[in-house]
């Protein structure tokens, strides 16, 4: 799960956002402790920390007192958000400038986009 040249507090924040996005982690759910993650990411606890205290700075996570900490209410949702809008920025965007370039419209993207989902799906198949 470690990779290259990323902070590893960034990918430990990024890890539990992603359990909170795919469901594995639910609104108002328990999340891992800093010394849970630190021992499976076999890294310092105040790495783990610095990335939970990211995730609680963002509103993502909270914590009771003696208890741990927990998954906000809207968590999910104001990640869902958020990937949306960086999904925009870092794939559509461009998209949308090559396709004005080569002068295809929204039906043609349309189009490639349908074909290529069903290339991919027909090879996952095989």
């Amino acid at each position: 799960m470690i990779e290259e040249g990323k902070a590893l507090f960034l990918q430990i924040a990024e890890s539990v956002e992603d359990s909170i996005v795919d469901g594995s982690l639910a609104e108002e759910a328990q999340a891992p402790s800093t010394n849970e993650l630190a021992a499976f990411y076999r890294i310092n606890p105040a790495t783990a920390a610095k990335g939970v205290t990211m995730l609680v700075d963002k509103g993502v996570l909270y914590k009771r007192r003696g208890i741990g900490m927990f998954v906000a209410p809207g968590a999910r949702e104001t990640l869902l958000a958020e990937r949306r809008a960086a999904f925009r920025e870092r794939y559509l965007t461009p998209l949308l400038a090559e396709a004005r370039k080569l002068g295809l419209g929204s039906e043609d993207l349309a189009q490639l986009l349908r074909e290529h989902a069903q290339n991919t799906t027909t090879e996952g198949d095989q």
